[in-house]
């Protein structure tokens, strides 16, 4: 890969995952503090991830895949985003406020898949070559949070400043999209199926049992994740964390680290225990989470935190890799979206529609809750789709070539 497609396809992930972090952590604080919303309103509000995650591989299917080429649809979709955030920071209350992040979160849910397809068309060997670009997305996150934390903007109560700052980084990659590689679409001029249209040719790889298994697996760890988007950064606060956006951050940087030896671990360990690993991980991180707190056990947050990178790199990053490796040439743009659809969509819809309740029932007074309990809810489903998935899921021919490869 040249040096200055490499700086490009960086310079991308670094603000497409800026944007997200800018204000996606502390939103949870945000609505409960800013806009006095209830428990179950936060849920409503992260679930607007998953109705965009639903609907992009209809997106990428339809446009990315067909008829404009994914950079041109990248940048438009940020540019309308920036937008969007801007006037989201000034919503004075929940009605107002959770329109524009439904609309927001519509066009920007498409916009991870596609980033992933402009990368991997760069690429003669994604699996060696993707984490290095990934993993500038894991410092644009990182860089997010610092900057919260450094500005002091959860103790001064002016977070709706972090959808400002959102909204000024969506409008740059926008405008630096038009820029990127050009990405046409593979399947141009050709016959066009129903299906096709609606970026549904992906979904041939559940015809694979080991595919459909992983589909299945990512839907249901992706259940208690949500609880963590949700409510981390209100239950550290809450519990008495000093800037806890910042020290959020840490998981980004493990997530740093982890990525950087991918390829390592790949070799070593290959995709099922690369998967089963990252799903220990969160059994652990909620237990942490469960019984830390600020003064005797204050290692045990910093360690839920930091395990963060496991969490991630180890199941969605592998499943990333894993899902290019089977889909073909023609369907890499619609496969990616299909993985985000399972994971980002129907996984962390059925999580947040469940935390935000579980959270409102198990609150002790006007700002308090009893954490351990509710942290132990996702530790214990996070347990039970680990031990079905080390029992049915088997690898095969493809799984063990994806390892081999990065063996090479």
């Amino acid at each position: 890969m040249k040096s200055g497609i490499r700086l490009q396809l960086s310079v991308m992930m670094f603000l497409e995952f800026f944007v997200w972090g800018a204000w996606f952590v502390t939103m949870g604080t945000f609505l409960l503090n800013n806009l006095h919303t209830s428990g179950t309103q936060v849920g409503v509000a992260y679930l607007t991830q998953s109705v965009g995650a639903i609907i992009a591989p209809f997106i990428v299917g339809l446009i990315a895949d067909r008829f404009f080429p994914a950079q041109i649809i990248l940048g438009i979709l940020h540019l309308i985003g920036a937008l969007l955030l801007w006037l989201a920071g000034h919503s004075a209350d929940f009605e107002t406020f959770y329109p524009l992040l439904l609309l927001y979160m519509i066009l920007y849910m498409p916009t991870l898949a596609l980033v992933n397809s402009i990368s991997f068309r760069q690429m003669d060997d994604p699996a060696k070559k993707f984490p290095a670009i990934r993993v500038w997305g894991t410092i644009g996150w990182i860089v997010a949070g610092l900057t919260i934390g450094w500005l002091a903007w959860e103790k001064q109560n002016t977070l709706a400043l972090t959808f400002q700052m959102a909204a000024v980084a969506s409008g740059l990659l926008g405008l630096l999209s038009f820029t990127l590689p050009n990405t046409p679409p593979l399947k141009k001029g050709q016959k066009v199926s129903i299906g096709g249209l609606l970026g549904l040719d992906a979904l041939r790889l559940l015809k694979r049992r080991s595919y459909l298994l992983f589909f299945l697996a990512s839907v249901a760890i992706c259940i208690p994740l949500a609880f963590y988007y949700n409510f981390t950064n209100p239950f550290l606060n809450e519990v008495g964390m000093a800037s806890a956006a910042g020290k959020q951050s840490l998981g980004q940087m493990s997530e740093f680290l982890f990525m950087l030896l991918m390829p390592l671990f790949f070799a070593r360990l290959g995709v099922k225990k690369m998967l089963a690993l990252g799903m220990l991980a969160w059994v652990i991180r909620y237990v942490f989470f469960a019984y830390g707190d600020v003064g005797a056990n204050y290692w045990m947050l910093i360690g839920g935190i930091v395990l963060h990178g496991i969490c991630y790199d180890f199941f969605f990053v592998t499943g990333q890799i894993y899902t290019d490796a089977h889909a073909g040439e023609q369907f890499k743009s619609a496969a990616q979206g299909l993985i985000t659809l399972a994971t980002y969509g129907v996984g962390m819809l059925i999580g947040y529609l469940i935390s935000g309740p579980i959270v409102d029932a198990w609150k002790t007074g006007e700002s308090s809750h009893d954490w351990t309990t509710i942290w132990l809810i996702p530790a214990g489903i996070a347990l039970v789709v680990l031990l079905l998935f080390l029992l049915l899921f088997k690898e095969g021919h493809a799984e063990k070539n994806i390892t081999m490869e990065k063996a090479g």
